[in-house]
């Protein structure tokens, strides 16, 4: 199954996090230049403790069960998906080439991949895929993303969606989907805009840096919302579920928001430095000088403060991003309550549910 392997059909979008699983289906309409989505269905369903453990599947039955559990809540029909992955093992890694065929292309992205594989693993371990960016014949270039998975984790992802009795027909990146979701949200804004584009996760923090409309470099950074959870329950003694709901700026074993708000402005600020170094790595390697906005999304995103801490200490401006802002609602059959509820922690799902069968 490559990874960006997709006849162009509309995909329900199954995000499998490690903290729950969220679906999406939107309809397209319009055509061309012309078309836009209207949401249809959108549900989360949360996963147990450990169920997956730094992207990889811990409990099977758990998590395909949480698939079944989604997919029957929201009633949706559809049995064909497109989902991602993300983490410590998958790699995806932006190369120029020199201009040439499809074939010389596809030998010559194998070469490639070897040098960025773990020592003592190769081909044999890794799905690998490849897109062409942009192809340049002013200079005889061509830039192209190589993307790499291990092949066991791939396997265990769309294992889950099997047993949940649905068909897995794309899968993608974590990052990729992030970026989908943004595009869709957004009207074009400078041609060299810098913008990072933030999601953070259970246990990973997906990383894509935006020039203009060109995504140009990605991460996926060993950090996520679990150092909240983990803090608080070490700060104020409470259990792992009111942790859960405190980080959500609800009260809980006697104690309150306010009251916690120094453990969790602690971790925002650890985060900063985290989110920095990445940011700094980006700049200095791609020569650009400057950013101009971070968009957040995932469910860590609505912790208190971190909006204000990210952008003091980063000097930009920080919002969250809205999976959804562009994004027709049909009423019928989807509740405006719960799709502000579930908000930007939806962005990987409905950048999912834009993909099609098909797809490059």
């Amino acid at each position: 199954m490559g990874l960006f392997e997709s006849k162009k059909k509309s995909l329900v979008g199954l995000d499998i996090g490690s903290s729950s699983v969220k679906v999406c289906e939107l309809q397209s309409v319009g055509k061309g230049s012309a078309v836009r989505y209207r949401l249809q269905k959108i549900g989360v369903a949360p996963l147990p403790f450990d169920a997956i453990v730094d992207g990889d599947i811990m409990d099977s039955n758990a998590v395909a069960g949480a698939i079944r559990q989604v997919l029957a809540e929201q009633k949706i029909k559809s049995k064909d998906l497109a989902i991602s992955v993300s983490g410590q093992q998958v790699m995806v890694k932006r190369v120029t080439f020199p201009l040439m065929s499809p074939a010389e292309l596809a030998e010559s992205v194998r070469w490639e991949a070897e040098s960025f594989f773990p020592a003592g693993q190769g081909l044999d371990s890794y799905a690998l895929d490849f897109a062409v960016i942009e192809e340049r014949p002013s200079d005889g270039n061509m830039d192209v993303v190589l993307v790499a998975c291990r092949k066991d984790k791939l396997e265990a992802y769309s294992a889950c969606v099997v047993q949940a009795g649905a068909r897995p027909l794309v899968v993608d990146v974590d990052v990729f989907a992030l970026q989908n979701a943004f595009e869709v949200n957004t009207t074009p804004g400078g041609h060299d805009e810098v913008i990072a584009l933030v999601n953070i996760g259970a246990r990973f923090t997906n990383l894509t840096m935006l020039v203009g409309s060109r995504s140009v470099f990605w991460r996926d950074i060993a950090w996520g919302g679990n150092e909240y959870t983990d803090k608080l329950m070490e700060d104020w003694g409470v259990s792992r579920e009111s942790a859960e709901l405190l980080k959500q700026g609800l009260a809980a074993e006697g104690r309150t928001a306010e009251e916690v708000e120094p453990s969790l402005s602690a971790i925002s600020d650890n985060f900063a430095d985290e989110l920095s170094r990445t940011i700094d790595f980006f700049r200095s390697s791609f020569k650009v000088d400057r950013l101009d906005r971070i968009l957040l999304a995932g469910g860590s995103s609505k912790v208190s403060g971190i909006l204000e801490i990210l952008g003091d200490r980063l000097r930009v401006s920080v919002d969250r991003l809205n999976p959804f802002q562009l994004i027709e609602l049909d009423e019928r059959s989807v509740d405006p309550a719960a799709v502000r509820d579930i908000g930007s922690s939806a962005a990987v799902a409905v950048g999912l549910a834009l993909r099609q069968v098909g797809d490059r």
